[in-house]
């Protein structure tokens, strides 16, 4: 009879998909929201996130979590959402996440865990995981659950970490938990790598990155900014310092525009124009954006690319008020790399979008850029990776005025053997590190590597699993040589004491 009267209080708290219609958070409306970078969508209230997490049909198997690159119990803590009991759903959440504020936010929740789910497939809408996730950990935030953290003991190994993006600071505080002195080295004068500079503010307010940039110093994680390997150390520098090291630099090298033009003034990469947009935002007076080299405003700007940094880019000229935005993408809307979420939105902001077009030049006079020369593209066969190439349909050539040419086509890793004066440091064909499928580690012993200076540029979701992995598998390799060392010396004492002659 208890288990019964369990099922239905379960039943009444849960699998409300078929009453309750999927709901997103208020969104901000678009005349509001595009003259300013804060977040669009508004908090949920207790009562909506409750509601929305109701909507959960508690499946068997949870595609929702297999569709997560962290595993997220989601099932679980949406039923203690829905029930209310939130110190609980937040503390599963960070069990698996380090940063779950963070990806509630920024994760194309669209094309994982909620294009997975279950009610989603059978037409009734997905279960809004995202807006609750981030509604269960700033509750945490406000009611003071997330605390500094304390190990169980302090060790005396430690740890080196190159890179404070979202892989390196996954990998320190999975780190800091186990008790390692952790430091981390970082080329900015911010940490958070694309966190604080590449992703805007109407997407992810800076407080909230450095919030958990705080909650890291404040548990003893040391961060060391303005470092750049190459100018700063090599390699052999941080060894020497360090039982472990940990490379998790990203990739920040821009992939080139193939067409005549594409170096001239007024065509500028994606990351430099939105990181002079977010510095300008965090109060720097940066001097590109004041003469407007890598500012949108009063300009005709073309953003080429079809992922989530062009999206970045595309919001970001809207709000500096640009005349007219168009992004150019040499395939159709279904095919675009990018959030299908973060289409819409910047399509109800004003953002042209030119499908099934590719740029064959970019047109300038002695003034600057005045236009792309694009043409019209089909889809074709399929490519390596399985989607459609495109192809250039004769006859298709058209012309897009411009004042201001974004470049925002992907990252290559910069050349790493030559910036860690390291050349035992194997990489890839790619460029990127070589690193053991399961353990991290690379070609040089105790140096481990994650995120995308490994797997190529990829989602922060992905780093954030990556520099967890990465966090436990050095903790091994400590552990086993602290062993050794312990086993050594145990052995080295007795054979003292054994060779030390009988006195009489």
């Amino acid at each position: 009879m208890g288990d019964e009267g369990s099922s239905v209080r379960m039943a009444e708290r849960l699998l409300k998909f078929v009453s309750i219609d999927a709901q997103m958070p208020n969104k901000r409306e678009v005349a509001k929201r595009t003259g300013d970078f804060h977040e669009i969508y508004a908090e949920f209230i207790t009562q909506k996130a409750n509601e929305q997490a109701s909507r959960c049909s508690q499946c068997g198997v949870p595609f929702c979590q297999t569709g997560c690159p962290l595993q997220n119990n989601i099932p679980d803590w949406l039923k203690m959402t829905a029930e209310g009991r939130l110190e609980e759903a937040y503390a599963l959440s960070s069990a698996t996440n380090s940063m779950p504020e963070i990806c509630g936010r920024i994760c194309p929740q669209d094309r994982l865990c909620e294009g997975a789910c279950v009610i989603e497939q059978s037409g009734h809408g997905a279960v809004t995981i995202g807006a609750v996730e981030r509604y269960i950990t700033e509750t945490a935030w406000d009611q003071g659950w997330i605390t500094p953290i304390t190990p169980p003991r302090e060790l005396a190994e430690h740890v080196g970490i190159v890179g404070a993006g979202p892989a390196g600071l996954a990998a320190a505080e999975a780190l800091r938990n186990k008790g390692y002195q952790v430091t981390i080295y970082d080329r900015y004068d911010r940490a958070g790598g694309l966190l604080i500079y590449g992703i805007p503010s109407f997407k992810l307010e800076k407080v909230v990155v450095s919030r958990r940039i705080e909650h890291l110093k404040a548990s003893g994680v040391t961060f060391v900014q303005n470092y750049e390997v190459g100018r700063n150390g090599t390699l052999a520098d941080l060894r020497a310092a360090h039982d472990c090291v940990l490379i998790a630099i990203g990739v920040y090298k821009a992939r080139p525009l193939p067409c005549p033009g594409s170096d001239g003034e007024g065509v500028v990469e994606a990351l430099d124009y939105l990181t002079a947009s977010n510095k300008t935002g965090l109060g720097d007076y940066i001097p590109a954006f004041e003469s407007g080299a890598l500012n949108a405003q009063g300009k005709r700007v073309v953003v080429i690319g079809g992922g989530d940094t062009a999206m970045d880019c595309v919001r970001t000229a809207i709000r500096q008020g640009a005349a007219k935005v168009t992004c150019l993408y040499r395939r159709d809307r279904a095919n675009m790399p990018g959030s299908a979420r973060e289409v819409s939105n910047a399509q109800d902001e004003g953002v042209v979008f030119e499908w099934l077009a590719a740029p064959k030049a970019v047109h300038a006079t002695s003034k600057g850029v005045t236009g792309v020369l694009a043409t019209r593209m089909r889809l074709g066969e399929a490519d390596s990776t399985g989607r459609q190439a495109s192809e250039e349909l004769v006859g298709g050539e058209f012309d897009v005025p411009a004042d201001l040419v974004i470049k925002a086509l992907g990252y290559d890793p910069e050349p790493v053997q030559t910036l860690f004066d390291e050349p035992a440091l194997k990489v890839s064909r790619w460029g990127t590190i070589r690193a053991d499928a399961i353990t991290g580690e690379t070609s040089v012993q105790n140096v481990f590597a994650a995120g995308d200076i490994v797997r190529g540029a990829s989602l922060v979701v992905w780093a954030i699993k990556d520099g967890r992995e990465a966090a436990e598998h050095m903790h091994q390799a400590m552990r086993k040589q602290a062993r050794q060392l312990g086993e050594a010396a145990q052995y080295a004492a007795q054979r003292d004491v054994t060779l030390k002659p009988a006195s009489f």
